[in-house]
C-alpha cells in the first residue's frame, strides 16, 4: 500500500512537458485504427461470405470458419507480440495486429447474420437465372447492410481502444509513450497518458454515437 500511495502521489500533478509527443503518439493510435478498421472490414466481407453455412459450400464454409477461429483463439496483445518479433516496432505491427483483431470479431457476427435472411428472396433470384455474383449483390448485401455498417462503427470504436493497449508491447501508438514512463517511473507523465488515452476513449465512443445516429 505505500508503494502504491508513493505511486499514485507522484503521479498528480499530470505533466505536459512533452505535449508535442504525446499529440504525434495519439495521431499515431488514430491512424492504427482507422487503416486496421477499412483493411479488418474490407477482408471480413469475404471471410464472412465462405463461413455462412446457408450459402457457402461445405469445404469452403469450414476454411472461412476455421480463419475466423484462428483470428479470435489469440489475446490481442499476443497477436502484437508476434507481429512485432515478425515486422519490428512500429505502427505496422499495430495494423497487422488490429486487423486480425477485427477479422476475428466482424467475421463472426456478419456470417452469423447471413445465416439469419430470407432466403426466399435467394431462391427468387435462382429461379430466375441470376448468377451467384447478383444473388450475393441484390438479394443478400440488402439485407445484411445495417449489420455491416454497425459493426464497422463498433470494430472502428474498439480499435481506437485497442490501440493504446498494443502499443505496450511496441506496436506503435501511445501506448509505447507509455511503456516508455512506466519504464522510467516519470509518473506524472503516466497520469498524462492516461488521461489522455481517457480522451482518446471518449472521442472514439462520440463519434460512434454520432455516426450511428447518422448512418442507421
Amino acid at each position: 500500500m505505500g508503494r502504491a500511495a508513493k505511486i499514485f502521489g507522484g503521479a498528480f500533478p499530470p505533466s505536459f512537458a512533452r505535449a508535442d509527443l504525446l499529440i504525434d503518439g495519439f495521431m499515431e493510435s488514430l491512424k492504427i485504427a482507422l487503416l486496421a478498421t477499412v483493411a479488418g472490414v474490407g477482408l471480413s466481407i469475404p471471410i464472412a461470405f465462405c463461413a455462412a453455412r446457408n450459402i457457402a459450400p461445405v469445404p469452403v464454409y469450414y476454411m472461412g470458419r476455421a480463419v475466423i477461429i484462428i483470428a479470435r483463439s489469440f489475446h490481442p496483445v499476443i497477436v502484437a507480440i508476434i507481429f512485432v518479433k515478425a515486422v519490428g516496432f512500429g505502427p505496422f505491427a499495430g495494423v497487422l495486429t488490429l486487423t486480425v483483431y477485427s477479422v476475428g470479431f466482424v467475421a463472426k457476427l456478419l456470417a452469423e447474420r447471413i445465416e439469419e435472411i430470407d432466403f426466399g428472396q435467394v431462391e427468387a433470384m435462382r429461379a430466375a437465372g441470376a448468377p451467384y455474383l447478383s444473388t450475393l449483390i441484390y438479394a443478400i448485401a440488402p439485407q445484411i447492410l445495417a449489420r455491416q455498417i454497425g459493426l464497422s462503427i463498433y470494430q472502428l470504436d474498439s480499435n481506437l481502444r485497442t490501440s493504446a493497449v498494443v502499443g505496450l508491447v511496441g506496436a506503435g501508438g501511445i501506448g509505447i509513450i507509455l511503456q516508455g514512463a512506466i519504464d522510467t517511473f516519470n509518473w506524472p507523465e503516466v497520469s498524462t497518458v492516461l488521461l489522455t488515452i481517457l480522451a482518446f476513449v471518449i472521442l472514439g465512443e462520440i463519434v460512434s454515437m454520432y455516426l450511428r445516429k447518422r448512418i442507421l
